[in-house]
């Protein structure tokens, strides 16, 4: 028998220390929408979405179950793609008081080479911003 295949992800958690602070950087700073999901029998959840992909978010000392075994804040380490200029990104993170913690640098991607902006959401998680090179 064939070992069967994965073909995409269809989201990923982060927990959050401050959920409103996440949900404002998440929105405001990488442009991403938040819904608030209503689950009959359960508490909301809420999730952030960016082209097809989904980020649920789960509040520190109260995620849902099933959870990682060590669920915490700032234990993150994600890369989005962008097809807009650095440049521009290094613009909209100085308006928004955003710093930038490393970059541009050349990195490997997945799919091809990228120039890479490093920055840092509420909790520590390192979010990095890249765009083909």
């Amino acid at each position: 028998m064939e070992q069967p295949t994965l073909y995409s992800l269809d989201h990923l958690v982060i927990t959050a220390a401050d959920m409103d602070a996440t949900i404002t950087f998440y929105t405001q700073v990488l442009g991403m929408m938040h819904r608030t999901l209503e689950v009959p029998g359960e508490r909301p959840r809420h999730a952030l979405f960016f082209g097809g992909h989904k980020i649920n978010l789960h509040q520190l000392g109260a995620e849902f179950e099933p959870k990682a075994r060590m669920a915490d804040a700032g234990t993150a380490d994600l890369c989005f793609l962008t097809q807009d200029p650095l440049d521009a990104w290094q613009a909209h993170f100085a308006a928004t008081g955003t710093e930038i913690e490393l970059g541009p640098v050349p990195r490997t991607g997945a799919q091809w080479p990228m120039q890479s902006l490093y920055i840092r959401d509420p909790d520590g998680n390192l979010i990095e911003v890249g765009a083909r090179a």
